[in-house]
């Protein structure tokens, strides 16, 4: 594993809505760029519930993933994830449950329990009423017990959903999902290419304290990054700065639509805004394919990871295609995405 890139690859998309576009773009970019996945081998193409966010247009996820796996025929379509607090157990149940019916054999749940957004917009979302996240334990014994034969054993049914084999995931970035994950023996996603800070310390816990379960035998571990791949090291940097903008917009508490890429972002912040950009964005590959491929590499020989997750941000929808089409091209010979 040090020097190859020889572990399944899959694709992250927030659905983004760029400067200038509407949702009904994204979606149809979203779709684009998921039968183009699949083509060139990518093993799972996620979407992540966030709201309130005028650049993510993915909010309502399980009817987005809908259209990606309608769209589509054999990759496998999941949650990057649902921020499960933020419903009810027996509804997300019964949504991927539907999908599951439909697409059997190519959705994935994976899980998170934060709210997807402020705070302003987790009262907006009810979770006063239901769920929080110290309750996320519980949360998630109850929804994978809708998903066995026979229910939860309280009257209760997950029609449909009940009996069907739907993997889940936990997703986090510090270590309580990782604990979590470790023990109910599932696979974990670690969020570092957003919040890389405790990214080692949490796959070391993570496998530490692993027990296998009917689910998995060994830890699962996959590993976000993001990736902005051209045919130049200049032109991807140039690609990249959409992304910084983003997140300098995060950092400013002022979320925008994703921004078209600049020549240089030294104008744009200060000193103490681009430590705090470079902070959350330092888990990324950006360059041609040689540069990128080496950043890779080094992230895999550093995490042990079983599978990358790849984010690409990009406002200009063909370069995002391009992107990850020459990540694609950075698999071993022989081995699939």
């Amino acid at each position: 594993m040090e020097n190859a890139l020889d572990i399944p690859f899959s694709i992250l998309d927030l659905s983004p809505i760029r400067r200038g576009g509407t949702a009904a773009d994204s979606y149809r970019n979203t779709l684009d760029l998921a039968r183009h996945a699949e083509r060139w081998g990518y093993r799972r193409f996620w979407l992540a519930e966030h709201h309130s966010i005028p650049g993510v247009a993915s909010s309502a996820t399980a009817v987005l993933l809908a259209h990606v796996a309608g769209g589509t025929t054999r990759i496998r379509v999941g949650s990057g994830g649902i921020m499960l607090p933020n419903h009810a157990p027996l509804v997300i149940a019964e949504q991927f449950g539907t999908l599951e019916s439909l697409f059997p054999g190519r959705i994935d749940l994976g899980l998170g329990r934060a709210p997807g957004g402020d705070m302003r917009t987790a009262r907006a979302l009810r979770r006063s009423l239901g769920s929080s996240g110290d309750a996320f334990p519980e949360d998630l014994r109850e929804l994978m017990a809708y998903f066995r034969p026979g229910g939860p054993g309280n009257g209760v049914h997950a029609v449909p959903g009940e009996g069907l084999s739907v993997p889940f995931w936990l997703l986090g970035s510090s270590d309580f999902s990782a604990r979590l994950a470790a023990r109910l023996g599932l696979p974990f996603a670690f969020a570092s290419h957003f919040a890389p800070d405790y990214l080692l310390a949490a796959l070391d816990l993570y496998r530490r304290e692993f027990e296998p379960s009917e689910v998995l035998e060994r830890p699962h571990a996959m590993v976000g990054v993001n990736v902005f791949a051209a045919d130049t090291d200049e032109e991807a940097r140039r690609l990249f700065t959409s992304l910084q903008q983003a997140f300098l917009n995060l950092v400013r508490g002022t979320p925008r639509e994703i921004p078209p890429p600049v020549e240089s972002m030294d104008p744009l912040w200060t000193p103490q805004e681009q430590f705090h950009v470079d902070r959350m964005t330092r888990c990324s590959a950006v360059g041609s394919a040689g540069t990128v491929r080496l950043g890779l590499r080094e992230l895999v020989r550093a995490t042990g990871a079983d599978e990358l997750i790849l984010a690409s941000q990009i406002y200009d929808h063909e370069a995002r295609l391009r992107s990850y089409e020459i990540a694609a091209g950075l698999r071993e010979p022989g081995q699939a995405a």
